[in-house]
């Protein structure tokens, strides 16, 4: 999510504004192998906002770690059908540039098929990658980051400890990413395994008051492991561009109401965890053991099998614990008017399934990952 400096905290008038970033995979839109191209879209994109600046409030897409990838995201949004449309017309507006490529684009959050990517010449990437070595050639993955308004560092570190119980149904909801290589991994979210093995990356502890956060921050970087403090990927931290908590815990969805539901449970969460801070009710002291063990139920099986649920700590069927998801998080989501767009966004992946089941259904249907990916083309913009 980007905004012209300066930004600063919500003044905690009106609804909490919130924004998505979202990565995709810039592929040949026949084969569905992913094209080193995101830099030749990222320029056509760029051109055109520039040429559309008046009428066209999308911002341009940009390159990421990997020459496969493009970033898009959307502007701060106050209602979540504004998101829905911002969204939208972000990812119209990168299959355009991708299309004057020569390529598409695809909302998967690893590339089903077999091939090498394309580092990116950047010098900061170039340092990640003398650090990192073989971690980095697996780090090609779609993620969807939600960023939230928050009215102080305080509030936000307040939000952390206690949105933590929740973020695993979060993972379980938005799994999109079965395929990886040219096989299924057998996992609903394998984007979540790639990421696990990254020493600053999953739950994170409690942290008690902002000055604790920062201190915990200011240690990591001090162990010379880290390149800059942006390399701090917990599932959920405050943004080191914006005044938002970020929580970075889900796979990109190849569908947008997939998206923006996310999206809306997340700003709902954030606001129902700041009134549970301001009033003084203790976070959960879950250990991130267990946290990491939801979100390994939730990355394995997505809404498809039990997850742990928040409250008890105990297998539930997943359908139980997006309602109590639901249930925690709905006077929140009625004061901002979207109770029934999420409980209809739940009743639907429910239904339907994830962007995993997805995936799998398309395979089944027409056997050959290409064809899982041309398919995907086709739900990341689907008019």
């Amino acid at each position: 999510m980007r905004q012209e400096p300066p930004w600063t905290y919500h003044r905690g008038e009106g609804p909490r504004t919130f924004g998505v970033e979202e990565e995709l995979l810039v592929v040949d839109p026949g084969t569905g192998v992913p094209r080193p191209l995101a830099g030749t879209v990222a320029d056509i994109a760029a051109w055109h906002a520039d040429v559309h600046r008046r009428a066209d409030r999308v911002e341009p897409a940009k390159t990421e770690l990997f020459c496969e990838m493009l970033e898009i995201a959307t502007r701060p949004c106050v209602s979540s059908a504004e998101l829905d449309e911002q969204l939208r017309q972000a990812r119209r507006a990168a299959a355009a540039a991708a299309k004057e490529a020569g390529a598409a684009v695809a909302a998967l959050a690893t590339a089903p098929v077999r091939f090498e990517p394309l580092l990116n010449p950047a010098e900061r990437y170039r340092r990640i990658e003398d650090r990192f070595a073989r971690l980095v050639d697996d780090k090609l993955t779609c993620a969807c980051h939600v960023h939230v308004h928050l009215t102080s560092a305080e509030e936000g570190v307040g939000v952390l400890d206690r949105i933590r119980p929740w973020l695993a149904p979060l993972l379980a909801l938005s799994a999109n990413s079965p395929f990886w290589q040219g096989r299924d991994t057998g996992y609903a979210s394998w984007r979540h395994q790639l990421w696990s093995r990254w020493p600053m990356s999953g739950p994170s502890e409690l942290y008690g008051d902002a000055a604790t956060y920062e201190e915990t921050t200011r240690a990591m970087l001090a162990t010379g492991v880290l390149v800059d403090d942006h390399m701090v990927y917990f599932d959920a931290r405050l943004s080191r561009s914006y005044p938002t908590v970020e929580v970075r815990v889900g796979d990109v969805c190849q569908q947008v109401e997939d998206g923006v539901l996310l999206a809306v449970l997340v700003r709902a969460l954030v606001e129902t965890e700041a009134r549970a801070w301001r009033a003084g009710r203790d976070a959960d002291p879950v250990s991130t053991a267990v946290l990491r063990l939801a979100a390994w139920r939730a990355s394995r099986h997505g809404l498809g099998d039990e997850l742990l649920h928040p409250l008890t700590w105990r297998p539930a069927p997943a359908a139980a614990v997006l309602e109590a998801l639901l249930d925690h998080v709905t006077p929140a989501l009625e004061a901002v008017g979207d109770l029934d767009r999420a409980v209809r966004g739940v009743e639907l992946l429910l239904s339907r399934g994830t962007g995993a089941d997805l995936q799998r259904a398309a395979y089944a249907k027409e056997p050959g990952l290409g064809s899982v990916v041309v398919d995907a083309v086709r739900r990341t913009v689907p008019d």
